[in-house]
């Protein structure tokens, strides 16, 4: 089995910094890529940062400048650097690996998510 956990949410004020971490263990074969989502109350999940390779990174135009997504390979782990934070930024932020275990398809997983609020 494979398993996505992601870790570093909390409660910060507007300006602040977080830094998320994302995990994935268990039977990977390979990972493909990684990517951060979020999901705030009321509305849909949007994608956040991709990480593909080194020279394929991808931001969403509200987080470009502020976010920066990086990545251990030899860890399997994911990792989300949030600077300058805003109120909207409060959502839920999701993990996702697409990768090949080591006996089925490709496929996505995701993790479980960590709170992210952004409040004075």
């Amino acid at each position: 089995q494979v398993q996505v956990v992601e870790s570093g949410g909390g409660l910060v004020e507007p300006g602040g910094s977080l830094r998320l971490s994302c995990v994935a263990s268990g039977s990977i074969f390979s990972i493909y890529a990684m990517a951060w989502y979020r999901q705030a109350p009321g509305k849909q999940r949007e994608l956040v940062a991709t990480w593909l390779s080194s020279v394929a990174i991808d931001y969403a135009d509200s987080v470009k400048g502020r976010f920066t997504i990086s990545r251990d390979n030899a860890r399997n782990t994911l990792y989300l650097q949030m600077n300058s934070l805003k109120p909207e930024d409060t959502a839920v932020y999701y993990c996702k690996a697409d990768l090949w275990p080591r006996s089925g398809r490709r496929r996505d997983y995701w993790g479980q998510g960590t709170q992210v609020t952004i409040s004075s």
